[in-house]
């Protein structure tokens, strides 16, 4: 969703044991970069209910989220400012199925891993590196701390 030249993003960091699955977009505006899971909030959408979809459009697993690494404010590569809700989930079914002509490849990693990466090839990396931080410091809040929509 953007208003006002601001976009909220929802993004997971899905673990199925000790690794976590990244993605590789082919998008416009991030060809070949590392990432995880994530996308646009539409309008109206519960942010919990937009993280759990754009897992399953992007990669075909179904998520609970158990935690947050919490929210990131930052101006993007495309000079949007961005607000970023990132969650960490668990797979609870579906199969890998990347989106067509949007993700390239897909590997789960254990997240010390993800550290080696370079910054060229990771989608707005100062963000990315502060969420690896995070995960690898166990700074994961409590999914409570969101409220779920009422309709």
């Amino acid at each position: 969703m953007s208003q006002d030249g601001i976009v909220l993003v929802a993004s997971v960091s899905i673990f199925n044991d000790d690794k976590v699955l990244i993605i590789k977009e082919n998008k416009p505006t991030a060809i070949d970069k590392w990432n995880f899971p994530s996308g646009h909030v539409e309008n109206g959408e519960d942010i919990l209910y937009s993280a759990q979809r754009e897992v399953k459009e992007e990669t075909g697993f179904d998520v609970k989220l158990i935690g947050t690494t919490g929210v990131y404010n930052f101006v993007s590569n495309t000079n949007n400012q961005v607000i970023l809700f990132h969650f960490v989930g668990e797979v609870t079914g579906g199969s890998l199925n990347l989106e067509e002509d949007v993700i390239s490849d897909s590997k789960w990693i254990k997240v010390n891993e993800l550290v080696t990466f370079e910054n060229k090839d990771l989608r707005e990396p100062c963000v990315i590196k502060q969420i690896i931080n995070n995960l690898l410091q166990k700074k994961i809040h409590p999914i409570s701390v969101y409220n779920e929509q009422l309709i």
